[in-house]
């Protein structure tokens, strides 16, 4: 049985979720196309999209055998089995459940709460969401609970997860540079923090 191969990925560059993606593969020194999509112009949300990927989220990873692999988490996995010397997930069992647990913290902690505030506080973000302002506003003390839980554990901590970078760390830098979409600043007495987004901001795949 032939090999499947990625093709494609579809995505919008300033999605978050994409954002993940691109750090990932830059961290493996992977190159694949990109082909961008309008989100912000609903075309995600178009019939002709979802039947063919089946759903409007955005990334998505197109296989050589006509199939669409979707969730940012999902194609990271795939493609940390196509380059697993360079591992994003842990090395030993038990880095490897640190990982994904610190993952998912970031997310359900920290990215979409920030996701949350926008989605439902700026009305340009009609287009996405059947907007409910309370759920914006109680998101707000949420995300610097979460930037508090981050800070603690980077005070003994290179990187999130100990010594090596990781897809952990990948959420963390997305959702933290994410927070100038709401306007909230670090605080400066999260110190651990500051000087973690320093660090890990100097890393090529950053900038991608």
């Amino acid at each position: 049985m032939d090999r499947i191969k990625p093709l494609r990925i579809i995505e919008n560059r300033a999605a978050p979720n994409c954002r993940r993606v691109r750090i990932f593969l830059a961290e493996k020194g992977i190159e694949i196309p990109y082909d961008q999509i309008d989100i912000m112009a609903g075309d995600h949300f178009k019939t002709e999209y979802k039947e063919k990927v089946g759903t409007y989220r955005v990334p998505v990873l197109e296989l050589s055998d006509g199939s669409f692999l979707t969730e940012s988490i999902a194609i990271c996995r795939f493609f940390e089995m196509e380059k697993p010397e360079i591992p994003l997930f842990g090395r030993t069992q038990l880095e490897i459940s640190l990982v994904e647990m610190w993952q998912r913290r970031m997310e359900f902690e920290l990215l979409w709460p920030i996701a949350f505030v926008l989605r439902h506080g700026n009305p340009k973000m009609t287009v996405l969401e059947d907007q409910c302002e309370a759920w914006s506003v109680a998101n707000r003390p949420r995300v610097l609970v979460g930037l508090e839980t981050l800070n603690k554990q980077l005070t003994h901590n290179q990187f999130i997860v100990g010594s090596n970078f990781s897809v952990a760390d990948i959420t963390a830098i997305v959702a933290v540079n994410f927070l100038r979409t709401i306007r909230v600043e670090i605080p400066e007495h999260l110190e651990f923090l500051l000087n973690w987004k320093a660090t890990v901001s100097q890393r090529s795949s950053i900038g991608v």
